[in-house]
């Protein structure tokens, strides 16, 4: 298993509450202002279309791409973020 950064760990440590798209790991303040632009502004708002998704990996990481342009990299950080908060929450 990959290391998490440390915006990994903070994240999937507590609830979800209202934290800001940017709260996510591999989501920083350029693809947030982009999520931001199309009406995801806070956390849950993109764990529902991963949701959504059925938390389908490569369904999820394609929409971040064509969503935000976010690379394979940071593609990877937001989808292990989210599917370990479930894992942890759900």
């Amino acid at each position: 298993m990959s290391s998490t950064s440390q915006k990994h760990r903070n994240f999937v440590a507590e609830p979800m509450g209202e934290k800001e798209v940017t709260e996510l790991a591999g989501i920083g303040e350029k693809f947030g202002e982009r999520l931001r632009e199309k009406g995801y502004d806070t956390a849950y708002t993109v764990l529902g279309q991963f949701l959504i998704m059925k938390k389908d990996e490569d369904c999820f990481k394609e929409w971040l791409k064509d969503t935000c342009g976010a690379n394979a990299k940071y593609q990877n950080d937001c989808y292990q973020c989210l599917k370990d908060w479930c894992d942890s929450f759900l």
